[in-house]
């Protein structure tokens, strides 16, 4: 059974970063990994996924803002946010599961869940 724990989460002012990391207790190498949110009153939506090969995928709405990596050797998935909006609060949660198919963010692609870490961005 993997555990993933987020953290890097917090208050940030519009137009500022944040790192998000994802400590898997699992080997990452092997793993599709991914990033959701969540905000109040919404439901949950696709924000980056990253596979095996290292291959990317985004949503729209973060594409040439928001970075997603991997550092197998430390098992530990990132997401790097940049150009931040107050429309990117969230719970951000970490995702990761055994899927070999097309990139994509389909929450199904994913076994193991985090806890998820809050991130607010005012304006």
């Amino acid at each position: 059974q993997g555990e993933l724990v987020e953290s890097g989460g917090g208050s940030v002012q519009a137009g500022g970063s944040l790192r998000l990391s994802c400590a898997a207790s699992i080997n990452t190498y092997s793993l599709y990994m991914g990033w959701f949110r969540q905000a109040p009153g919404k439901e949950r939506e696709g924000v980056a996924a990253i596979s095996r090969d290292g291959s990317t995928s985004y949503a729209d709405f973060v594409k040439g803002r928001f970075t997603i990596s991997k550092d197998n050797a430390k098992n530990t998935l990132y997401l790097q946010m940049n150009s931040l909006e107050p429309e990117d609060s969230a719970m951000y949660y970490c995702a990761a599961g055994y899927y070999l198919g097309p990139l994509g963010l389909a929450p199904t692609r994913f076994a193991y869940w985090g806890q998820g870490t809050q991130v607010t961005v005012s304006s």
